[in-house]
């Protein structure tokens, strides 16, 4: 057990992080994932103060779906938080921010929000089984599309489930009142399920190239930095951030998010020092070996010139470590 974002969160369960890993890539896990925040919205104002907030559009989206977006600062168009938005139904919303992000994002949204974080647990049931395993417990919450929202009866509490997931392969996350959790996750287990916890959570996120925020999102971090361009709407209106991040987007970025591979196993670590032609060029962000690839991986941000296939070199500690630009995800999955 570790700290983590003022949470107690488990590295890994007796079979070990490269078990659980594999659990993930071959059948299904699940995670303990409550230290996401859950921060509650309603009513005929909620749809025009989170497009007013955050940078997608839920106009392309409706009730029944998840939706992942980014709250920016003001000043300089950087990612406050990276969040998943719940459309529950017509007027309900639930926001998922990052485990150290839930004040923040409440804070940003004004008046009128509940933090319900500490009322429910998430329960993350991730793989290419994930599915079948949670069909034994709850039919309903496994028959929710990819990116999809649902409600659902358990032992006659009220539950919310969404297609969406952090570790590139299928599967549901699931909210249920904490005075249930236990049960729940038992059930789940006893299905088939493997629990999981963090150190297999890190290592599926990198092999599907996802952003982690405080190292590839964060303060000084845009979305369009990061590779995510995509996860902003310019045609939809004002938000938080647009002008600082108008102006980015016409003068060019000056670094980008770029992946890394290395042959051999020893893998790169965030911090590193990435270098072109022997000169420093950039910095790792995450780094970790691949359970599924059988080498090292990493993320870095590069100058944006920096193409796929180009050779680099990552200092460890004195020692030029040989890698080249690689397309993201790492590990392509259906």
């Amino acid at each position: 057990m570790v700290p983590f974002g003022g949470w107690d969160m488990p590295v890994s369960y007796p079979q070990g992080t490269l078990a659980e890993h594999r659990a993930c890539r071959e059948g299904a896990v699940v995670f303990d994932v409550s230290h996401l925040g859950t921060v509650h919205i309603d009513g005929p104002e909620a749809f025009g103060r989170l497009q007013r907030a955050f940078t997608n559009d839920l106009g392309r989206i409706g009730p029944g779906r998840a939706q992942y977006t980014h709250l920016l600062h003001v000043d300089d168009g950087s990612v406050l938080d990276d969040i998943i938005v719940w459309w529950i139904d017509d007027e309900r919303f639930d926001i998922m921010p990052n485990a150290s992000n839930t004040d923040r994002v409440t804070r940003a949204l004004g008046e009128g929000v509940t933090d319900v974080t500490e009322t429910r647990a998430v329960l993350a049931v991730q793989g290419p089984d994930a599915r079948a395993r949670l069909a034994v417990v709850a039919p309903l919450a496994a028959s929710v599309p990819r990116f999809g929202v649902t409600t659902f009866t358990w032992r006659g509490t009220d539950c919310v489930a969404a297609g969406t997931g952090y570790t590139g392969e299928d599967g549901v996350e699931v909210k249920v009142p904490a005075d249930q959790a236990t049960a729940f996750w038992d059930e789940v287990v006893a299905a088939g399920a493997t629990p999981a916890g963090l150190g297999a959570r890190d290592t599926l996120r990198l092999e599907a190239g996802l952003p982690l925020h405080g190292h590839e999102l964060g303060p000084g971090v845009t979305p369009l930095q990061a590779g995510l361009g995509w996860v902003v709407r310019w045609d939809k209106g004002d938000f938080f951030g647009r002008d600082a991040l108008a102006v980015e987007k016409g003068r060019g970025v000056a670094r980008r998010l770029r992946g890394l591979v290395v042959d051999g196993r020893r893998p790169p670590r965030e911090g590193q020092t990435v270098l072109r032609d022997g000169e420093p060029v950039g910095q790792v962000t995450s780094g970790n070996f691949s359970p599924t690839l059988g080498h090292g991986i990493a993320l870095a941000f590069l100058p944006p010139d920096a193409a796929e296939g180009d050779e680099v070199a990552i200092d460890v500690r004195g020692t030029a470590m040989a890698a080249r630009i690689s397309p993201t995800p790492f590990v392509a999955r259906a």
